[in-house]
């Protein structure tokens, strides 16, 4: 998910009050500069390593002489160098432009507290192949390690607190507005963007998906839970019941999208107890439902001039569809995203979710464990699966037999089952 009586004085009044907003402009600089106090860099939570491809990192150096803006990927800055002014990392379409690639710019934002999701979701990227990517830091212990590290970062001037806010908390709903007045800004510098949450990955190359609709205005990832196309097309946006998800979604510089960007923002600014999303899903379903003639699978939304489009469920992946159904292995599909949503436990359940799937970069020695692990493969007959209607009965009926299975494979290792023996469920 993070990420704005006229009287007169006398001469003497009027002079105190300049020096007192001078002095308090000059504290705060000190203040900032201090934070930057050393440059060392730090050690990476994984192996380095500097993309090679050709596109914006290749280019970009050889066209002209190598900056913060358009250095390598997990590049850091040469030691002892001077870390650059606060200015240096103010957003602008200079900065936008050194890393744009195509047109296409993909952002993320977060504070100190998702780092290690911000240098996972960099980690695939690059994985990928994609370095045309810049991350949002939302207080200056951020800003400062990301920079040290060789990620390419902006100052997003938030001065969040660098702690997990949690969920719902008022915090978490100033993040969400900080999204919508970025998305502001960066609209205007005329790029494509790919705006995601720092609790997703990246497992597919986005981008080429993306440019297979080169007139809709938006697609967006949703909360559908269940599939209304089974192939790797954009979902049926008449049968959509789930609500827009804004953890993923690619916004195109046009004019109707510019304007539900300003609408967009002056609706939260408006209110600070509106939830940024249910503010988006309103105004896309102000006017809604005619469909875009020639290309079904996008609608008029918002303005009626809105060219909209819904991302598969099933590859760009909701919690629920990626690691509790597991749809794009049902419909032997490539997926292209997970974004950990319909998670329990908050941070450290999304964190747990992806380590499970092996999508989340640590050290080493979190995964080499003195005394092993103990794995094994579940086996389950199709027919539990798939045959007969889908009941209470047939539901208990498959979960006795993974315990049973489960019974089976403690008792190989351990030789003893009395203390599961009865783990047995009914109705």
């Amino acid at each position: 998910m993070p990420s704005c009586c006229p009287a007169e004085s006398t001469k003497p009044a009027f002079i105190g009050i300049f020096g007192a907003i001078v002095g308090g402009f000059a504290v705060s600089a000190v203040f900032f500069l201090l934070s930057f106090s050393s440059i060392t860099a730090p050690a990476l939570p994984f192996p380095v390593v500097v993309t090679t491809t050709t596109n914006l990192s290749a280019l970009s150096t050889t066209a002209q002489p190598e900056t913060m803006y358009n250095r390598p990927i997990w590049k850091p800055p040469a030691r002892g160098s001077r870390m650059p002014s606060p200015r240096a990392f103010r957003l602008t379409r200079d900065m936008v432009r050194a890393r744009a690639r195509d047109g296409v710019i993909v952002v993320t934002f977060g504070n100190y507290a998702f780092m290690d999701f911000i240098l996972t979701w960099v980690r695939h990227l690059t994985g990928l192949g994609v370095d045309n990517l810049l991350v949002g830091a939302m207080d200056t212990k951020l800003l400062r390690q990301l920079y040290l590290t060789g990620v390419p970062v902006f100052d997003m001037g938030s001065r969040m607190v660098t702690e997990d806010v949690g969920w719902g908390s008022p915090t978490f709903h100033k993040m969400g507005r900080e999204k919508v007045l970025l998305i502001n800004e960066l609209l205007p510098f005329g790029y494509e963007l790919l705006m995601c949450d720092t609790d997703m990955v990246w497992l597919k190359n986005p981008l080429p998906y993306l440019a297979r609709y080169p007139s809709a205005d938006l697609l967006t990832s949703s909360d559908q839970v269940i599939p209304t196309v089974t192939d790797d097309s954009l979902e049926n946006w008449r049968e959509v019941t789930g609500a827009y998800n804004i953890g993923i979604f690619h916004w195109r510089p046009t004019e109707p999208a510019k304007r539900l960007a300003k609408d967009w923002k002056d609706l939260v600014i408006s209110d600070d107890k509106i939830w940024d999303q249910n503010a988006f899903n309103d105004l896309v379903h102000k006017v809604f439902g005619q469909p875009v003639q020639g290309e079904d699978e996008l609608v008029y939304s918002y303005d009626g001039k809105l060219k909209l489009g819904v991302l598969p469920a099933s590859i760009f992946c909701s919690g629920h569809t990626y690691f509790v159904q597991g749809m794009h292995q049902q419909l032997r599909l490539e997926p292209y995203a997970v974004h950990t949503t319909f998670q329990y436990a908050g941070t450290e359940g999304k964190r747990h979710r992806l380590r499970e799937a092996m999508h989340f970069f640590d050290q080493p020695s979190y995964y080499d464990s003195p005394g092993g692990f103990l794995s094994f493969r579940p086996n389950i007959p199709k027919r539990m699966l798939l045959d007969g209607a889908h009941t209470i009965e047939s539901h208990f009926a498959l979960v006795n037999y993974q315990v049973s299975s489960a019974i089976s494979i403690f008792h190989q290792f351990y030789g003893c089952t009395s203390i599961v023996k009865s783990c047995v469920f009914t109705i």
